[in-house]
């Protein structure tokens, strides 16, 4: 058999692909990789370490299982979505030998297994060659919605929601694998659609692509 298929879901925070990617995950047989989750785990063992975030990225241990995150074998899930977190990870994500760390290490998952696979530079950068590539967004005033119900955060939507401004702006003006749709990615705005909506149609797409390789 030939190499593994992927699919890539990129897209800006808060816009549905870690719902969507687990979920299309578990509908075709395939593994779910969520990459955010890599950069929120070098941010965490940073901010618990002070150790350089490149040597951390060379060296991370890094597992999921599930819909749960593991780090050294620790379940460091509930640990990662927070506001510092979130912020100390999209600072780590602009250094280049971490990324090139962890772009090591998604595309060895590929050589594992079938990968469903979301981050901000998937279709762009970790698999140019995926057979499936999804850009998905939403306004920002929903993402902060989404945001403040996801992890019950208790600041003011108007806050959570400029914040998220920021955060699409540092990941979209990076030097290194910036933020941006894939030339052949399918666009979907998921701001007025339910999540089965959209499953819906993205596992349309697959299955329609891939009708010689799944079932």
């Amino acid at each position: 058999m030939g190499r593994n298929p992927a699919i890539a879901i990129d897209g800006p925070a808060g816009a549905g692909k870690s719902t969507l990617a687990k979920l299309l995950a578990e509908r075709l047989g395939f593994v779910y990789v969520n990459t955010g989750a890599m950069y929120r785990a070098v941010a965490l063992l940073w901010k618990e370490t002070g150790e350089e975030p490149e040597k951390i990225a060379r060296h991370l241990d890094f597992e999921m299982r599930g819909d749960r995150v593991f780090v050294g074998g620790r379940d460091v899930t509930d640990l990662l979505y927070t506001p510092e977190i979130s912020d100390l990870s999209s600072k780590v994500s602009t250094i280049p030998g971490v990324r090139r760390a962890l772009v090591a290490l998604q595309r060895a998952q590929r050589e594992k297994y079938p990968v469903v696979m979301e981050g901000r530079d998937i279709g762009t950068v970790v698999f140019t060659d995926a057979e499936v590539k999804f850009y998905i967004t939403a306004s920002s005033r929903e993402r902060a919605r989404r945001r403040k119900l996801q992890f019950n955060d208790p600041r003011p939507l108007k806050v959570i929601e400029e914040e998220i401004r920021k955060r699409d702006e540092r990941d979209s003006t990076r030097e290194d694998s910036p933020l941006r749709r894939a030339p052949d990615a399918i666009l979907i705005d998921t701001t007025n659609l339910r999540v089965e909506e959209v499953l819906r149609l993205m596992e349309k797409f697959v299955r329609e692509k891939l009708k010689n390789i799944i079932d």
